[in-house]
């Protein structure tokens, strides 16, 4: 009897005794994965630190099912020309010669830093060079304004970033359209058409928005004077550089929209949404001192841009 008690026993001792390695093996794996966890989300948040959090500003955004946009008096968004208003998307120009259309805020833009992210649409019947002409976006002191840059004025003061579908100038030089470039205006310059805007361009890059199959987005972000430029319009959900301006300063206060044109050659130009997010920004004490306020835009140093023909 003795001898079995014994031997339940020891039974019971080895089950345990597996019982507990296992617990050990198991708490060892739970601890890696953890650690493992805790250092990527470290990773994650490193990465993401240079941004700096973001928050998305309703009263600067135009999204579905786009309240607030019309004639009213409580619209926070205006429409001009030939845009109209469908359930999927703000239709600037028809696929139609001669037309321009826009969409302008209301509301003066006061965002010290800030990211505007478009979601936009370019298509057509036209074949490849026989299409125009595109659409911009612009942060400008003034609004509402009927013009040839793109449906909107010249000699404009603010930032534009521009869409081109169409090469107006010799077909042989370097660069594929469409074609995305970045203009800061202080009222004195003027865009040239005929040359595709390479006089007062900023930085630019090819990216292939016409009759895509997939969606196509640009991302502005501007923060401590920087305005970073990026594209994503492959389908990767990845953003791609496209420009980069350090030393550029824009007064607050300006007026965001979107504006298109068409002439002899045309396509539908849609903004399905425009993103407004304000982010927030460590500064120094001391880079808190050295804000100056800006009334005209510039950019500090010109040398970045040698070889354009740049004059601001």
């Amino acid at each position: 009897m003795a001898a079995n008690v014994s031997k339940l026993n020891m039974a019971r001792l080895r089950r345990s005794s597996v019982f507990s390695v296992f617990q050990l093996d198991l708490l060892r794996e739970l601890l890696c994965v953890l650690v493992a966890f805790c250092v990527l989300t470290q990773q994650s948040l490193a990465d993401q630190q240079e941004f700096f959090e973001d928050f998305l500003k309703r009263e600067y955004s135009l999204v579905k099912p786009y309240r607030g946009l019309g004639f009213s008096s409580s619209s926070q968004w205006d429409l001009m020309g030939t845009a109209m208003v469908t359930p999927d998307h703000v239709r600037l120009t028809p696929d139609q010669q001669s037309r321009q259309g826009a969409v302008w805020s209301r509301i003066p833009f006061v965002l010290r830093d800030w990211e505007l992210r478009v979601h936009f649409k370019i298509h057509g019947i036209g074949k490849k060079n026989l299409n125009g002409d595109g659409i911009a976006i612009w942060l400008t002191r003034d609004r509402m304004q009927n013009g040839p840059v793109f449906g909107n004025m010249n000699q404009f003061v603010g930032l534009g970033i521009f869409v081109d579908t169409y090469p107006n100038t010799d077909k042989t030089h370097d660069r594929t359209f469409p074609y995305v470039s970045v203009m800061l205006g202080n009222g004195t310059l003027t865009y040239d058409h005929d040359r595709d805007g390479r006089t007062t361009e900023l930085g630019g890059c090819t990216a292939m928005t016409r009759n895509s199959i997939y969606d196509t987005f640009l991302l502005v972000r501007y923060s401590k004077n920087k305005l970073t430029l990026m594209v994503d319009v492959d389908g990767k959900q990845e953003w791609r550089d496209c420009a980069e301006v350090s030393g550029l300063r824009l007064p607050t206060g300006y007026y965001l929209g979107a504006s298109s044109a068409t002439g002899d050659l045309s396509d539908n130009h849609d903004i399905i949404s425009m993103k407004v997010y304000q982010l927030t920004v460590e500064r120094t004490s001391e880079e808190e001192e050295e804000e100056e306020v800006i009334t005209v835009p510039r950019v500090d140093d010109m040398y970045q841009f040698q070889g354009r023909n740049i004059s601001i």
